[in-house]
């Protein structure tokens, strides 16, 4: 299954999944993994480090924004097959190991399904593995403050309220903010465009989701790549600016 792989800075790669966002960091053929889709994105993964010239066996880490399965969904499978650590913010740690769970409920979505998009997206969202029960069994906070020692030199950036340790993902010298769902661009759910937060339903904290944009406004970037929509070209100062706009 081939990957919808977009180059968007030297180095630097936005993938379309099958309704979520990942990035590719790369150095050489070693690569730091962001997010990593459904647990039926798996094939598209797996095609996206092809694509960039790399394979699941040189990521050096896997960076989770978050523990929903949509962004979890194949962190397991790498660590397992191939040792490869996995990251979270250390709030999210437990989130990734199952001891719980932070994620809309079906009870919830029913009671949404009168929303335009929402009983097409939740059978995509269960299609693509959206409700398996994907824990890491050894996820690791971040091992220092400040720049990761890996591809690309990522700044986890904590970012709560969608989750309780939602981390972002900061490139500094390349202008470059990897938002995951605390700022989106788009969701099969939403009839804007353009950026935005996600749907009440989806949030842990509404409150702190608005309050982290906060944080996001004084990220210096031109380029925000989101867990969920395309990427959003122009000051990420001013797109978070919209989203609060937008969300109150």
């Amino acid at each position: 299954m081939r990957a919808d792989v977009q180059q968007v800075a030297d180095g630097t790669y936005l993938v379309h999944g099958s309704n979520t966002n990942w990035v590719i960091l790369t150095d050489g053929d070693a690569v730091t993994l962001i997010d990593t889709g459904y647990p039926g994105d798996r094939a598209r993964l797996l095609a996206s480090l092809t694509e960039v010239g790399s394979a699941p066996e040189a990521v050096r880490a896997v960076l989770i924004t978050h523990a929903h399965t949509d962004h979890l969904g194949n962190a397991e499978y790498l660590r397992a097959i191939y040792g490869t650590p996995v990251y979270l913010h250390e709030a999210e740690v437990p989130h990734a190991r199952r001891e719980f769970l932070h994620q809309v409920d079906v009870g919830t979505v029913l009671k949404n399904g009168w929303r335009p998009g929402v009983l097409p997206w939740a059978v995509h969202a269960i299609r693509s593995g959206g409700t398996a029960h994907v824990p890491v069994t050894s996820p690791e906070p971040f091992p220092s403050a400040g720049p990761l020692d890996l591809p690309g030199r990522p700044v986890p950036v904590h970012t709560p309220g969608h989750t309780d340790g939602h981390c972002a993902y900061h490139l500094p010298d390349a202008g470059v903010v990897i938002a995951g769902d605390a700022l989106v661009s788009g969701h099969p759910t939403s009839r804007i465009k353009g950026p935005q937060l996600l749907p009440d339903m989806f949030q842990h904290e509404k409150a702190r989701a608005v309050a982290s944009l906060d944080i996001f406004e004084g990220l210096k970037g031109d380029l925000l790549l989101p867990g969920h929509g395309p990427l959003h070209r122009g000051s990420v100062r001013e797109a978070a600016l919209q989203a609060r706009e937008r969300a109150l």
